[in-house]
């Protein structure tokens, strides 16, 4: 009974906030004006057809079913699961504050969500060298979290022990994916200990001539920046002058590989191995040390080295991910030029953040921000790479979380994943922060899908109506002569029931993935 409660409050929520769960996709519709005639002018009849028409040739398949049954039987057919990943990152995991907000939090993983993305950010990850943080202990604890006065200024908020976390997901036959391996990025990704205690002193006062540091008093975070003389410098110089950190990072960039591979082996499904990297792509120098990267410095050609080291440190069926915000030529080169190069590169992840809520009422109003057009354009573009698009990351908001902002945010969300689900190359979409209040510093308080106390907001209808409702098959049909069902569905697993001659029920499963199956049950 306890799995199901959290539906029964959802379910009982949408009952008593009708106005929150009618989502126009079209001006007509939209009767209380929620959105402006411009906004409906870009989203209008023609876009919404073109959407309805790509998902159905996009997102279905055909198949034959076949039956040991006599005419007239009659057949029930339900999808049980998605092909398609709709997922979120489950950065929160017992973190909210109070027992029943958690269990609310962890029904939606195999409802509404069946991927999750899980941290794996190096800082937090390995707060001290040598001592990841696989296992649990007291202050990952649902207890600790409850008991917490300040939870955002704890150095592992939103970064949970990573092994309750998978044997959850596990329990929940979710979708497991690991974010992030290696990542350029020195304020969120790289542990302050490389240069603190594994630097020689010698080393560490030519950094210090590179790097001035700031450190936030309340949660430690440290800011680093870069200096004129490091600015006036060559790769090749900045190498020289530190010739044993670049033997040291090497080796750190490695270790994190081969550790994660070695405990994890196939259990997390896919890994974002490197992150956010297409802007470094035309400083790599294959034959270089050290790079000064966008992000500081970095070891030379870091993409290819961690892409090449993965594919030999995992195993085979595990998906290795590139990821970026860069939909543009960048990164479409970059995945050639490393696809070129040997590297097993499985999924390519692009981003969506609408931070600023003023972006939100810009949309609602009708600027171009976010457009089928706009929207069209990077997808073909990426799509010349030849792999699968997973939006790894999106953010939309609810602009002053009003009941009219919420409205926006979810009028918004529904017509971005009609959008996006019609996309031939698309594979997946992940939802970044679900409950409000809950993102990084410098992300919005407003984006959940649920506020602070759990409760569901519009957007969480509107998701849960396509996803759960709209996108899902389920029909009865009987048997003809020939004992056969023509069937088209969304691509999935479904669970398929019906009685034999003797009134006994049969139930079998089978997974509609590509068009022209038989089926015999």
């Amino acid at each position: 009974m306890k799995r199901i409660l959290p539906i029964l409050a959802f379910f009982c929520a949408s009952i008593l906030l009708p106005a929150q769960n009618s989502f126009p996709t079209s001006r007509k519709a939209d009767k209380d004006h929620i959105m402006s005639d411009a906004y409906w002018e870009i989203w209008n009849p023609s876009v919404q057809s073109r959407i309805d028409a790509d998902i159905e040739a996009n997102r279905k398949a055909d198949a034959v079913l076949k039956f040991n049954a006599p005419a007239g039987t009659e057949v029930r057919i339900e999808q049980v699961s998605h092909d398609f990943i709709f997922g979120a990152h489950i950065f929160n995991f017992n973190q909210l504050g109070t027992h029943e907000r958690n269990e609310k939090y962890k029904e939606l993983y195999g409802t509404l969500f069946n991927s999750a993305t899980i941290a794996f950010y190096w800082k937090k990850f390995e707060l001290e060298p040598g001592r990841p943080r696989y296992n649990t202990e007291y202050w990952d604890t649902e207890e600790f979290w409850n008991n917490c006065k300040d939870p955002k200024y704890q150095p592992h908020w939103r970064r949970p022990s990573a092994d309750q976390v998978v044997e959850f997901c596990e329990s929940k036959g979710i979708r497991l994916h690991g974010h992030t391996i290696i990542w350029g990025n020195r304020e969120w990704q790289h542990p302050n200990w490389i240069i603190d205690n594994l630097m020689n002193p010698e080393e560490k006062a030519v950094m210090d001539t590179y790097v001035s540091k700031y450190v936030y008093p309340k949660n430690k975070q440290v800011i680093e920046k870069y200096t004129d003389l490091y600015r006036s410098l060559t790769d090749d110089q900045i190498s020289d002058a530190l010739p044993e950190y670049t033997r040291t990072v090497d080796s750190l960039f490695s270790k994190r590989v081969k550790d994660l591979a070695l405990h994890y082996g196939g259990r997390i499904h896919s890994w974002d191995v490197v992150n956010e990297s297409s802007t470094d792509f035309h400083k790599m120098n294959p034959g270089g040390r050290l790079i000064k990267s966008n992000y500081g410095i970095m070891p030379a050609d870091y993409t290819y080295k961690a892409f090449k080291l993965a594919q030999q440190c995992f195993p085979d069926n595990i998906k290795l991910n590139i990821n970026d915000y860069n939909m543009g030529q960048d990164y479409l080169d970059q995945v050639k030029d490393l696809t070129a190069r040997g590297c097993k590169i499985d999924i390519m992840g692009a981003q969506m953040h609408l931070f600023d809520p003023q972006q939100c009422l810009d949309i609602a109003a009708g600027k171009e921000i976010q457009t089928p057009g706009q929207i069209y354009k990077w997808s073909d573009l990426l799509s010349q790479a030849g792999k699968p698009i997973h939006l790894s990351e999106i953010t939309i908001t609810a602009p002053g979380n009003d009941l009219r902002g919420r409205q926006i945010q979810a009028i918004i969300a529904t017509n971005l994943y009609r959008l996006w689900f019609s996309l031939k190359p698309m594979m997946g979409i992940t939802w970044w922060n679900v409950v409000d209040d809950c993102g990084a510093p410098g992300e919005p308080s407003v984006s959940g899908l649920f506020d602070r106390d759990m409760k569901p907001k519009a957007s969480f209808f509107a998701l849960d109506n396509l996803i759960n409702n709209e996108w899902k098959t389920k029909m009865t049909v009987k048997l003809g002569k020939s004992g056969t069902v023509n069937f088209r569905g969304f691509k999935g697993n479904y669970r398929i029931t019906w009685k034999d001659a003797d009134g006994n029920e049969i139930t079998k499963e089978f997974y509609l993935k590509e068009d022209g199956d038989t089926i015999t049950f």
